[in-house]
């Protein structure tokens, strides 16, 4: 099977390999740059202390598309050290992505434990106006919820003494006037009853599943990569086939 046809055959599908790979990067890229522009308030009441997450993406984006471009070179040049090199790399990422995948996986339950935390810390501390009281705002009002728990939460906040719940607690913004918002007994009619921890935990459990094998199967992708760049190798090196 050591023959140029064989050769040729496995140094497209590396290319094409290369350049998917290569695609890969340029998302990560993009999600990092995004997350660290757009949810950054939103990290910040995930995280005790402000995460580096989204460097990390831009980080590994870039590497990746990095390496990316180096695979493709290595095929197009046939040169078996730097094949070896690429599959190498690709091994790396591999473990990195399967250990990532099963630390998330096996902390969940500290990931939660710190968003119960962090969320509730910027309730008791809510005061409208800094990023962490931005972030409570946006997803009481985008997700429809109100307080860690219900909308009982406000009351040990700091801002509920003299303002009464947050306007974003609001089911009506049009019929929910301040009185209303610090009046015990008639907030709970005009404000959503449903806690934000217990919505944004059901959707990490349910969707738990999802990510996983989406982390494991892109994590297992690079098993092909690291194949065709080895035999790629393996097969130039025995044949001394010296590529156009």
């Amino acid at each position: 099977m050591e023959t140029k046809p064989v050769i040729t055959c496995l140094k497209t599908l590396l290319i094409v390999y290369s350049f998917v790979f290569w695609i890969t990067g340029a998302i990560l890229l993009a999600v990092g740059v995004w997350g660290k522009l757009m949810l950054g308030p939103y990290i910040s009441l995930i995280a005790d202390n402000s995460t580096n997450a989204p460097y990390v993406l831009i980080g590994t984006g870039t590497v990746i598309i990095v390496f990316g471009l180096f695979g493709c070179f290595a095929t197009c040049r046939g040169s078996p050290w730097m094949l070896k090199l690429y599959a190498m790399f690709l091994s790396l990422v591999f473990l990195a992505e399967l250990v990532a995948g099963i630390s998330g996986f096996v902390f969940r339950h500290e990931i939660k434990g710190t968003f119960r935390r962090t969320y509730s810390d910027a309730v008791l501390n809510y005061n409208a106006e800094d990023e962490a009281s931005r972030a409570v705002d946006n997803l009481q009002h985008k997700l429809r919820c109100c307080g860690v728990y219900n909308y009982t939460s406000w009351f040990a906040s700091v801002y509920y003494p003299s303002n009464g719940i947050p306007a974003s607690c609001c089911f009506n913004s049009s019929d929910c006037n301040p009185e209303d918002l610090r009046n015990a007994t008639v907030a709970p009619s005009k404000v959503f009853h449903q806690g934000c921890f217990e919505l944004v935990t059901s959707f990490m459990e349910t969707n738990m599943a999802i990510i996983a094998g989406v982390t494991f199967g892109i994590a297992f992708s690079q098993l092909i990569g690291m194949l065709l760049a080895c035999c790629l190798s393996r097969i130039i090196t025995a044949n001394q086939y010296e590529m156009v």
